[in-house]
């Protein structure tokens, strides 16, 4: 089980304060990390008090990813205040539902800022200092809608087709230099995002009858994999999105 030991790593975990982003946090927290928190409206104080009964450290810090003059704080902090920085999971998030004849520009560009710019930039940031001490995880929050269009979500569907992108293109930049730069792709998880589709009667049904686990998918079940991924149990991938999806894809 040392594979799988974070003992003495440090973390960024952004979308801290619930769902995914908590439930990760709070995961590589017992698996022995140290942890900045990222939130923006939600706070992440009864968090971080959770990863201080653990005998970690953790701090919290308030940041809209979207506005890209508050990233660089972002790893500076956490460098700062931790002592570094060894993990970077990029799982903030926003969707904006309409169908694309009335999707503003507007609703796209806030999405690409969140879910695709601030990833750029963060991985870039980090990347530096992972870079500089020849080792570094980084996991980004992919979707199945990298591998699908979805409906009604354009921006949504088009910056996570390009997170898987660019996690296949740092991962060939950066393998090389003892990084390894993967994603994970959550399936239909019950979530803040998804709480239009699971009240949906028709909808709902129709996903639930495509997943073969027969259930809409947890926070606690993307634990494993991010730890996995933040560990030295996954040193040889590179390039990777990992699905988290009750067998969604294979259906």
């Amino acid at each position: 089980m040392a594979l799988f030991d974070l003992t003495g790593k440090k973390a960024i975990v952004t979308g801290a304060g619930r769902g995914l982003g908590e439930a990760i946090a709070l995961g590589l927290a017992q698996a022995g990390a140290d942890v900045a928190l990222v939130t923006n409206r939600t706070p992440a104080d009864k968090s971080a008090a959770k990863i201080a009964e653990m005998g970690r450290k953790a701090i919290t810090i308030q940041a809209d990813v979207g506005d890209r003059t508050k990233l660089p704080g972002i790893v500076e902090r956490t460098v700062d205040e931790l002592g570094g920085v060894d993990i970077l999971v990029n799982n903030a998030g926003i969707i904006r539902r309409t169908p694309a004849v009335e999707h503003s520009y507007e609703d796209w560009q806030d999405v690409m800022d969140v879910n695709l710019n601030s990833v750029f930039v963060l991985c870039q940031l980090a990347g530096k200092h992972m870079i500089a001490q020849g080792s570094g995880k980084i996991i980004n929050i992919a979707s199945m809608l990298s591998y699908q269009g979805g409906i009604t979500v354009p921006g949504y569907a088009s910056s996570k087709h390009a997170v898987a992108g660019l996690t296949k293109a740092l991962a060939n930049e950066w393998a090389a230099k003892g990084l390894q730069v993967n994603a994970i792709a959550p399936g239909y998880m019950s979530t803040d995002n998804t709480e239009a589709l699971r009240e949906d009667p028709v909808r709902s049904t129709q996903i639930l009858q495509r997943i073969p686990a027969g259930r809409w998918g947890t926070s606690e079940d993307l634990i494993g994999p991010a730890v996995f991924l933040a560990s030295s149990a996954s040193d040889y991938m590179n390039g990777h999105i990992l699905a988290v999806d009750g067998g969604w894809l294979v259906r």
